[in-house]
Parts: C-alpha cells; sequence; structure tokens
C-alpha cells in the first residue's frame, strides 16, 4: 500500500463531506481535526469542491484530504491540483484510474461485484472502495468477495453510521470506512461545528473501542503484594492468580510484587485496534515509550505513554 493509504488505515474513518458554502470548509476540517479526525473525503457534488480542498489544504496543512465523487479525469486534475492526496469514485471508470495511476495519486472507485474487483486488480489497484456498502451486502458480502482475491484490501462507504462501524473494521480487508453521519448537511449549513466535533469524538471512541483492561497496584514487596490482593480478595467475591511478578486478584486487579511501571502503579486500556490507537492518541499529542512495546509475531499488543498520569503509568492493549 501507498503511504497515504497507510494513512488513511492508520486514521480508520473518513469522513465524506459535501460543501455547498465555501465559507464553512476550513471551520468544518478544524472540527473534524479538533474530534480526532484529521481526514476528509471532499465530494465533487458541487461547484465550490475544488475551491473547498484549496482552502482547507492551505489552513488546515495536516489534514489527508481527499476528492470524492471524481468522474472525469478533468476533476482529477482540478483535485489534485487542489491538494487532494487521494481520489474516490463511485464506480470505476477504467479512463479516470489509469489517470491517477499516471500522476502517481491512490484512486479508489467504487466497486460492488466480482467482476469490478477483477477489472480493479486489471488495472494494478489493490485497495478498492466498496459502495454502496449496505445496499449491496455489507460486510458479509465483502467478506465473501475477498475470499478469492488475496491482498485487495477495501474502504466500504454508504450506510456505514456509528452502530455498525465496527462490524466493518473487525475485517482485516477493511482498511478504513469513509461515512457521513458526524458531517450532516444541516450541521454544516448551520454552522454547528461543536456538535461536528462531538460526533467526531462519539466515532472515534466507538471504533477505537476504549475499556479497562486492568489496574495495577505498586506495592513494597512480594509480602506486602500478598497481603494487599488478599484484602481485595476478601473484600470482593474474586478469586487470586499468583504469577512471577504480579498476583491478579480477578481480571480487574494486578497487585505488583514491588514496584512497578508509575509512582502508585498503572492503568490498562485495552482497544480493538492498537496501531490506530496509537496513531490517534499521537495525533492528540500523546508521546509514547517506543521501549516499552511489546510485540507478539511481528505486531504490536502493548505499550505505554511516556507521562503518567496522576502517578499512574497508562499503557494500551491490543484486545483479544
Amino acid at each position: 500500500m501507498s503511504s497515504v493509504v497507510e494513512k488513511i488505515q492508520a486514521i480508520g474513518l473518513i469522513p465524506v463531506i459535501k460543501i455547498s458554502d465555501v465559507s464553512k470548509a476550513v471551520p468544518l476540517a478544524k472540527a473534524l481535526c479538533k474530534g480526532g479526525i484529521p481526514a476528509a473525503e471532499v465530494t465533487f457534488r458541487t461547484e465550490q469542491a475544488v475551491e473547498a480542498i484549496r482552502l482547507i489544504k492551505k489552513e488546515v496543512p495536516d489534514m489527508l484530504l481527499g476528492a470524492g465523487t471524481v468522474l472525469t479525469p478533468a476533476q482529477a486534475d482540478a483535485a489534485i491540483e487542489a491538494g487532494a492526496s487521494f481520489i474516490v469514485s463511485p464506480g470505476l471508470n477504467p479512463e479516470v484510474v489509469k489517470h491517477c495511476i499516471a500522476k502517481g495519486v491512490p484512486m479508489m472507485p467504487g466497486c460492488a461485484n466480482p467482476s469490478d474487483v477483477e477489472l480493479a486488480m486489471s488495472l494494478g489497484l489493490d485497495v478498492v472502495k466498496f459502495f454502496p456498502a449496505e445496499q449491496a451486502g455489507g460486510v458479509k458480502m465483502i467478506k465473501a468477495m475477498a475470499a478469492p482475491y488475496g491482498n485487495l484490501k477495501f474502504m466500504p462507504t454508504g450506510g456505514v453510521n456509528e452502530s455498525n462501524l465496527n462490524d466493518y473494521l473487525s475485517f482485516k480487508k477493511i482498511i478504513a470506512c469513509g461515512g457521513s453521519w458526524m458531517v450532516k448537511a444541516d450541521l454544516i449549513e448551520n454552522g454547528d461545528f461543536d456538535q461536528i466535533t462531538a460526533l467526531c469524538r462519539s466515532a472515534v471512541n466507538k471504533m477505537l473501542g476504549i475499556e479497562l483492561a486492568h489496574i495495577g497496584i505498586n506495592t513494597a514487596d512480594e509480602a506486602d503484594a500478598s497481603a494487599v490482593a488478599g484484602k481485595i480478595a476478601s473484600t470482593l467475591p474474586i478469586d487470586e492468580k499468583v504469577g512471577n511478578s504480579s498476583i491478579f486478584v480477578g481480571k480487574i486487579f494486578e497487585v505488583m510484587k514491588g514496584a512497578g511501571a508509575g509512582a502508585n502503579g498503572h492503568i490498562a486500556l485495552a482497544v480493538n485496534d492498537i496501531d490506530r490507537a496509537v496513531n490517534y492518541f499521537s495525533y492528540m499529542g500523546i508521546a509514547f515509550d517506543e521501549a516499552s512495546a511489546k510485540k507478539k509475531d511481528g505486531k504490536l499488543v502493548a505499550i505505554y505513554f511516556k507521562e503518567q498520569l496522576g502517578g499512574f503509568a497508562i499503557h494500551l492493549v491490543q484486545k483479544s
């Protein structure tokens, strides 16, 4: 995959926006970024698309911008010149695909059946848009189509919302989802950017699935740990499980046999996709202790924040 597509995968969710009033473009982009989604697909459904892309690229340069509903090579050229880093179309037009490939710009045409997929692959593509996603069979259809086609990846758009988002993202051949529920036309028209930010934050929270995995409690030594764990176990109807360096009381409490990470202990947060979570927190200004990273079969499964919060070290863990 190209570096742009890798960025799309790391973000996981691409708002699909329609700009009718170009003065709303930059405030909208800033609202998306504030909500934790520094990306957007600006659709060519209005004449303001090119200028919207140009303004956002100038005023919010770190945002990953794509152009959607691109139907002709001329539209692709206009989008790229304005600052679009990727091109998306509702269907598969070989002329547009070949033009974008020649320009060196990632292109994701809409595909809804095996014939579309095979044509896309014959043109050299390894990522396609699955559109309209829900109407064309949803994640079940994607899984059925993906099986014969090896490394092909999908970005479903159309009918994706917060309630079914993770049904799609849980399938590893889906790099990201496109959606518009957080950027509804009336919110943009009314300038309700705080609500757009709130909807983005809610979508990110749903996508990451952040949950408390366990709390680590530091103690003086093994004897102290045994006493603390025993107290917790006797107070709560939870069994102890003794390990080499700690005692787990149920799945919530990890009592360390001495001074573990953090002044007081640590808090483990379980996430749906740890790479995507690291990307989100990094974008929000959180630095990670790379030396603490743990991998399994070459994939990241745990990593600590550099800074403590309230005397607790914070680390992310990949949900099983």
